[in-house]
């Protein structure tokens, strides 16, 4: 018991990948609390709203990063069944996708993101700890939505400075 939990309080240091994708969460909470202030004042997009968008945006991310032989199967089979649905599963794919890259300049943080999970999954399997899907899904999840609320509660720089220059 107590070498199972020293094991896992020390998987950051054995898999410093972990830390590169918290680190990369907390930037992106830190980035998105700054974006939020300038979209809720300039296009009057509600707050709840935007942190939903964003918070799903990440899960999802995490999910297609952590899970992807289980999405792709699943994916497969239903094309594999029907032709027709082959055809419409892969329009509503390639359009909801060139639809959002388009839409939202946000590929950047997508690609970030994505790239850091994939690396801390990486540095996990190096060290041999490859826990199911769900599980790992759960807990790069956990650390990725810990990392958005600790960098969204950081401090603005900017906004001393406004208040500054508006003073």
């Amino acid at each position: 018991m107590l070498m199972s939990l020293f094991r896992f309080l020390s998987l950051p240091l054995r898999a410093p990948l972990l830390l590169v994708l918290f680190g990369v969460a907390i930037f992106l909470g830190h980035h998105w609390s700054i974006e939020s202030e300038h979209l809720i004042a300039l296009q009057k997009v509600p707050p709840s709203l935007f942190w939903t968008v964003e918070v799903l945006q990440s899960l999802v991310i995490v999910l297609i990063c952590t899970m992807p032989d289980l999405l792709l199967r699943q994916l497969s089979m239903l094309m594999a069944s029907s032709r027709v649905l082959s055809l419409i599963a892969t329009l509503l794919l390639v359009i909801m996708v060139g639809l959002y890259l388009l839409s939202l300049s946000l590929l950047s943080d997508v690609l970030i993101l994505a790239s850091a999970t994939l690396l801390a999954r990486l540095d996990l399997t190096r060290i041999k700890v490859v826990p199911p899907p769900q599980v790992m899904a759960f807990w790069l999840a956990a650390v990725v939505l810990v990392g958005i609320w600790l960098g969204q509660d950081l401090p603005n720089p900017l906004a001393s400075a406004v208040a500054v220059v508006a003073t």
